[in-house]
């Protein structure tokens, strides 16, 4: 199971780093000032950006810490926490 942990930490990084990627492209692509739909507006994608990166952050982190060990041991209750 902690190596299913540790594989899954690798997926966790990789997909935190393809939502960055996949969202910046898609903005470099669909922005254009000269544009006259909401797709085209760059304040839109700046938004989207901005909400999405901590939250890719996150998953990079995550995964870190997964490949780590860090979750190798779960408390089974609350007293070992």
């Amino acid at each position: 199971m902690n190596s299913l942990k540790r594989l899954l930490g690798v997926l966790w990084i990789l997909a935190g780093i393809a939502v960055l990627a996949i969202l910046v492209a898609g903005a470099v692509k669909n922005v254009d000032t000269a544009g006259t739909r909401d797709i085209n507006n760059p304040v839109i994608w700046v938004i989207i950006i901005a909400i999405f990166t901590p939250i890719s952050i996150g998953l990079i982190i995550f995964g870190f810490y997964a490949i780590k060990g860090e979750y190798d041991r779960l408390p089974t209750n609350s007293a070992e926490i």
